[in-house]
């Protein structure tokens, strides 16, 4: 399983995630903060759980890009 979650009240809107990882990751329109695609709220951590391996490489790339390092990737 890899869960990929976002503390989105921190996000700056620098859009750098969404270049690094176009599919999981877009900018809102309302806020101009980064959305984790298909993702659940718990108190402000956005968290995507997926059994597909491959979404790994991709989604440390846009976890290593961030400024602010509010994204964190985890398999188990």
């Amino acid at each position: 399983m890899v869960i990929i979650t976002l503390q989105r009240a921190k996000c700056i809107g620098c859009n750098y995630c969404v270049e690094m990882d176009p599919i999981h990751f877009q900018m809102s329109k309302k806020d101009g903060k980064s959305v984790l695609v298909h993702s659940q709220n718990a108190k402000g951590f956005f968290t995507l759980k997926s059994p597909n391996h491959t979404i790994v490489e991709s989604c440390e790339l846009a976890a290593k890009a961030c400024p602010v390092k509010i994204i964190t990737v985890k398999e188990t």
